[in-house]
């Protein structure tokens, strides 16, 4: 069993998740094919929920939870937050801001100074994996109880289909 701020958070709300464990290269990175191991463990890739953080010009972190292979749509996301500039966090920036390391940042037990938009591909999924906060594992649990916890993100199309 892993701990982190994430596991704290699903087990004070009674939410059931699984851990899934994802192997490290010899350089501790994630492996690159998440796609096949999960795939192997009968689950769908698609239903991973990536996190991207985004710097906006005037020096707000804004996390997007988006699950599939959708981009990230500038446009959309510039006009909803009300910014002309935006850009993807620098990899230092990303375990300052929301206290987790690049490949293992989730959606949810985030900094209060993170705005959270959620895609509404997330919906699309009955069971989403996310990152647990800890390198090398992930978290599986119901895209409902995921929704629960985000109620108070924005939600909308925020990639391109």
């Amino acid at each position: 069993m892993i701990q982190s701020p994430v596991t704290e958070l699903l087990l004070s709300k009674n939410i059931a998740f699984d851990v899934i464990e994802i192997p490290l290269s010899e350089d501790k990175k994630p492996i690159r094919n998440l796609e096949a191991l999960l795939q192997s463990q009968g689950r769908d890739p698609h239903s991973v929920v990536r996190s991207l953080l985004f710097k906006t010009k005037s020096g707000e972190f804004v996390l997007l939870a988006v699950a599939g292979s959708g981009r990230a749509d500038w446009a959309v996301l510039r006009k909803h937050l009300g910014e002309r500039k935006l850009r993807m966090a620098e990899f230092d920036e990303v375990e300052s801001a929301t206290g987790y390391i690049v490949g293992a940042v989730p959606p949810i037990a985030l900094p209060d100074t993170i705005r959270v938009l959620v895609d509404n591909s997330v919906a699309e999924f009955d069971k989403v994996i996310i990152g647990s906060g800890v390198l090398g594992y992930a978290l599986s649990l119901s895209n409902t109880a995921l929704l629960a916890l985000l109620t108070n993100a924005d939600k909308g199309l925020f990639v391109k289909q």
